[in-house]
């Protein structure tokens, strides 16, 4: 049986709608079926409800425009059904439990009713066209001003601009394949066959790095992160990137530069107390690295090393966000893999 949320026509005259514990915002393009297929598949190991949340427009070929009740009705009822049928095409492999999903059409479109609906969710998930960098950081994107006024972790699935990089990726795949069996873990091995090309966005995340600098956001981040790691069985990269003017008053130094080792030092042990002091599961193994650089560029860089990483939204407020981004919005940015910025 499949459930179905009430109509929902905007901000300012909504209704209330069944809450569900990931909300992911699809249109029919590749990179919102890039966020289901990750969404559905982060459903498998939480069990968690997912709300599919489709917005009306008029350019979509559904009939007129809805003028009272019983014509939303109708468009409602096109709009669901042409949901699950992107559920079975798109997402054919992924074992999820029909029962577990909300559909819900909606009279808007843009972030705004991802904002209102999923404002107690446990994510947003939304999905991000690869462009080029430059184009990127001077044009923005529904999923940058998503995740800047979520109340709400957003996650952003990230997809390959273009069809050489998608290649590009297959064959990367097509080796890691032919690996002998005692190379790859034998679940991780069966879920690459099972899934194929469509696989890229559901597979099982083998690590995940969150960054922290002890904030009560980073915090936040890096309990989210233990939970992601302990249901995708993946290990956790804990990231503390450190200046010296960040590390506030050193004994011994209070009138003096510290040396770059006796900041290592102080940065190692702020980060064990950090972890310390954070509620992660047994389960996970955790891993912790402190490295003497801008969190931005060390963010960025461990990105290229990973296909998920987790951050607080802490950073610049006004014109300096505007001219120079906080870190969560040069990581949505400047990087190519999966980003949760939680807020």
């Amino acid at each position: 049986m499949t459930h179905q949320n009430e109509t929902y026509t905007g901000p300012k005259h909504a209704a209330t709608a069944p809450e569900a514990d990931i909300v992911v915002g699809v249109d029919g393009s590749r990179e919102s079926f890039a966020a289901l297929r990750w969404a559905l598949a982060e459903s498998v190991l939480s069990r968690q409800r997912v709300n599919i949340v489709f917005g009306w427009t008029r350019s979509w070929d559904l009939g007129a425009e809805p003028h009272d009740e019983e014509d939303w009705t109708r468009v409602r009822a096109s709009i669901i059904k042409v949901l699950n049928s992107w559920v079975s095409t798109e997402c054919a492999d992924i074992p999820v439990d029909r029962a577990s999903l909300v559909f819900t059409p909606v009279k808007a479109s843009g972030p705004e009713a991802l904002l209102e609906i999923g404002h107690r969710a446990q994510q947003i998930v939304v999905g991000r066209r690869s462009l080029g960098r430059v184009a990127r950081w001077f044009l923005g994107s529904t999923s940058a001003s998503l995740a800047e006024d979520a109340t709400v972790p957003v996650t952003v699935v990230r997809i390959p601009a273009d069809d050489a990089e998608q290649v590009e990726q297959d064959m990367e795949q097509a080796f890691v394949d032919d690996l002998p069996r005692n190379v790859l873990d034998a679940d991780v091995e069966s879920m690459q066959r099972h899934e194929g090309h469509k696989g890229q966005q559901a597979r099982k995340a083998e690590s995940i790095v969150v960054g922290v600098d002890g904030s009560r956001l980073s915090m936040k981040a890096l309990e989210f992160a233990a939970r992601e790691a302990s249901l995708h069985q993946a290990t956790l990269h804990v990231l503390y990137c450190w200046q010296l003017k960040d590390l506030g008053n050193i004994p011994g130094y209070q009138n003096a530069i510290a040396p770059i080792e006796v900041g290592q030092q102080t940065a190692e042990d702020t980060l064990a107390e950090l972890v310390a002091n954070a509620r992660i599961p047994d389960t996970v193994t955790v891993r912790t690295h402190a490295f003497h650089i801008s969190p931005a560029k060390g963010l960025i860089h461990a990105a290229n090393h990973t296909s998920w990483v987790i951050v607080g939204s802490r950073g610049l407020s006004g014109l300096d966000a505007h001219f120079l981004g906080s870190v969560s919005k040069q990581m949505l940015t400047m990087t190519d893999c999966t980003v949760t910025i939680v807020r």
